[in-house]
């Protein structure tokens, strides 16, 4: 949403393709989900008296027009994608199927996979991380509006401490908001670290890929 109340910030979109484009043009190969919060949620419907399974379809359409969005900007700097939905739309995406992923990566294209895991009652939190075990991801960078991962919400504790490393363990034992909890435990017992950053921050994604310490690194 970037500074909007609803909807796609394209300055802000055109940010994050930048920020992209600079780590695709490093070597490095990229897999991008997309949360549809920005235009609908599926808790949204529940509140309203809707189906929660018809809500969460809604919610995982509004990640597809993210992704078709970020797309377009990529493409528009010339950064070659494919984007990969779970739920059939072939005319405007390819359907996920993990050997294909995994080979427009070994070609140098960024692959966005929408319409989270295709199924109500997960979390994009949740299709990250299975998508990244799938293709076999060396970690999962999730871009927040913090800097990493507090004992306690930063934005109402001043005394809220950050968190340079972090275990699973130490996560679970704390009780602490790293993800939604089926997403964190899939990368657990995959053995996937997580790293946390603040995707907002220019620069931000480029620095955490050269090793700078940016972030919180969840790790077993």
């Amino acid at each position: 949403m970037g500074e909007k109340q609803f909807g796609i910030d394209h300055s802000r979109l055109y940010q994050y393709a930048t920020e992209i484009k600079d780590v695709v043009n490093s070597g490095v190969q990229v897999a991008i989900v997309i949360g549809g919060g920005n235009i609908f949620r599926g808790i949204q419907a529940k509140e309203g008296g809707m189906d929660r399974v018809q809500g969460d379809y809604m919610g995982m359409l509004a990640t597809v027009i993210n992704s078709m969005a970020l797309q377009s900007v990529l493409e528009s700097l010339h950064v070659n994608t494919r984007l990969q939905s779970a739920i059939k739309m072939e005319e405007i995406a390819e359907p996920f199927i993990r050997r294909r992923a995994v080979r427009h990566l070994e070609k140098g294209r960024v692959v966005i996979f929408g319409a989270g895991t295709g199924n109500p009652y997960f979390t994009t939190d949740t299709a990250a991380s299975l998508r990244a075990i799938e293709i076999e991801a060396d970690v999962i960078l999730k871009g927040t509006r913090v800097d990493g991962i507090y004992s306690a919400d930063p934005e109402k504790d001043k005394n809220a401490k950050r968190f340079e490393t972090i275990t699973f363990s130490e996560v679970y034992e704390k009780g602490l908001n790293v993800m939604d909890m089926t997403a964190f435990t899939l990368c657990n017992e995959n053995k996937l670290p997580i790293i946390v950053f603040d995707m907002n921050k220019k620069g931000n994604l480029m620095r955490l890929l050269q090793g700078e310490n940016i972030g919180t690194l969840v790790r077993i």
